[in-house]
């Protein structure tokens, strides 16, 4: 598609959502940001950035917020993520459009990353009546044992532009109702969407009119600013998402002073497409894992294995999918892929794709798509037929690439899936159960998730997510990820007159 893409009007629209929103994006002073619409390619926005003095001054504002609202019962802490979820729900179609002129993501996912803000929320406030622990049997006589959950302090997050707003909510919206307080470090390069969350956060709180001055506090800024989170001693957790390297630098930092780290890092995600497969839902599925968000999500399908007996048919239908996607301005109904975040993700989708083609790939599209009236970097996603599982294939590159292997049974593609340093997400496409049940015992996948019949992204709320290896580990948003947000203590209470002491032991005195 060539749609013309006028510069001024994206700034424009982008002004007037901001307006709607309550923000003032217009900041003249020395340290400033400029936000860019990967859209257009022009700015479209300017924000103060803070001095690390600051951003240690907005800590420790957070944590006496936080002394305040830990006294305040649970239950009432969920009602503020109440209200937060009224907030976003109202201003829905603002801020999901806002996501799309910031991050070049298509329309229905802007729409829907704000919409995994309200789902987080909702499961927030349900979870602010169930943060139990555990009546335990003791060995002593008249005596009772328990665990209990407490809230751990001031919450940083460190939230990368792929998703610009969903994960501080998976994170904040879990924190408060634990007792937190939250200091949100966004992307350099989607600070206008942080601006107008922590706006509807904002409104929230004059809404329920309880909740003390700086429980969530903003810290624009860059690698300064990052570093001052990760090393205050009055931020017991850090939650960080982003590259792999990123997570080496913070997580020996963390450990240093004994804080604890939620690390959400590389994905280099495998579907297997197994004989039995039903083949056109197996196209939409890998369609949407490899090439929704421009490639540009950490769950995106970047290698697919597929079985010899069909490969041929399969990767001609899928080399017509990818050569008819609509590329574009991603406001536009139709479109289903957008621009890359900027010109560094470009020439590292180039560099992967030379270095392919070096190994004796074949490579199916890959290049730059012109937009009249834009500066955005906007691409065809790329298809690379190669035959072995080289060096480029086993590193991330966050960028529309999908490496395509051939496999000959079972146990070669679960090595095949496994032989990578990362381990986020992985899929199997197969209708034999046997296959089904190996993939996700113990002797298949090595990743957080795991699954069959669906790509390796479109995560729901209520799974904790996160992997395993480079991946780093962590856990956010379901199930019982709102122990991370919490410290654990074992309390003994003796009713009686004696004291016996535990294993038998006797001191007399």
């Amino acid at each position: 598609m060539n749609e013309i893409v006028a510069i001024a009007a994206v700034a424009d629209e982008a002004a007037a959502v901001l307006s709607r929103l309550g923000v003032a994006a217009d900041y003249a002073g020395a340290d400033v940001l400029i936000a860019i619409s990967p859209i257009s390619g022009g700015e479209i926005g300017r924000v103060r950035q803070v001095t690390g003095d600051e951003a240690k001054a907005a800590i420790e504002r957070a944590h006496i917020a936080y002394l305040a609202w830990r006294k305040v019962p649970a239950p009432r802490r969920g009602e503020l993520i109440r209200l937060f979820g009224e907030e976003l729900r109202a201003a829905k179609a603002d801020l999901g459009r806002l996501v799309t002129l910031e991050a070049g993501k298509v329309t229905a996912e802007g729409l829907g990353e704000v919409q995994e803000m309200i789902d987080i929320c909702d499961y927030a406030v349900g979870l602010s009546r169930q943060l139990f622990g555990l009546t335990i049997a003791t060995e002593r006589p008249e005596h009772r044992m328990a665990e209990t959950w407490r809230s751990i302090g001031v919450v940083g997050i460190i939230t990368a532009f792929n998703f610009p707003v969903a994960v501080w909510a998976w994170n904040a919206a879990l924190a408060v109702v634990c007792g937190d307080a939250v200091v949100w470090k966004p992307s350099e390069k989607t600070p206008l969407t942080a601006l107008a969350v922590q706006s509807l956060f904002e409104r929230a709180c004059a809404r329920f009119g309880e909740a003390p001055a700086h429980l969530s506090e903003l810290i624009i800024g860059g690698r300064e600013v990052g570093e001052v989170l990760v090393d205050h001693p009055k931020v017991p957790l850090v939650s960080a998402t982003g590259s792999t390297a990123m997570g080496r630098t913070v997580g020996p930092r963390v450990a240093a002073r004994f804080g604890r780290s939620l690390l959400e890092l590389g994905g280099n995600n495998a579907a297997i497409v197994a004989p039995s497969a039903d083949v056109d839902l197996t196209l939409r599925g890998v369609a949407f894992a490899a090439m929704g968000t421009a490639g540009q999500r950490c769950t995106t399908l970047r290698r697919l294995i597929v079985h010899e007996s069909l490969y041929e048919t399969f990767v001609a239908k899928l080399r017509s999918v990818y050569a008819s996607v609509a590329i574009g301005d991603p406001r536009m109904t139709g479109v289903l892929v957008g621009p890359l975040i900027d010109g560094g993700a470009y020439d590292a989708m180039q560099k992967a794709l030379a270095e392919a083609s070096a190994a004796g790939a074949t490579v199916h599209g890959g290049e730059r798509v012109e937009i009249t009236g834009s500066d955005g970097w906007f691409v065809r996603p790329a298809l690379v037929e190669i035959a072995t599982q080289a060096d480029v294939v086993k590193r991330e590159t966050f960028a529309p690439i999908l490496y395509v292997l051939r496999y000959r049974d079972i146990d070669e593609a679960i090595a095949l899936q496994n032989d990578v340093a990362q381990g986020l997400s992985s899929s199997i496409f197969t209708l034999d159960l046997r296959e089904a049940e190996r993939f996700q015992s113990e002797e298949g996948s090595d990743c957080g998730i795991v699954n069959v019949n669906i790509g390796p992204s479109g995560a729901e709320i209520g799974g904790a997510f996160g992997g395993e290896k480079e991946t780093g580990g962590g856990r956010e948003s379901g199930s019982d990820s709102w122990r991370a947000y919490m410290k654990r203590a074992t309390q003994t209470l003796n009713y009686g007159k004696t004291l016996p002491l535990a294993q038998g032991v006797s001191f007399d005195i």
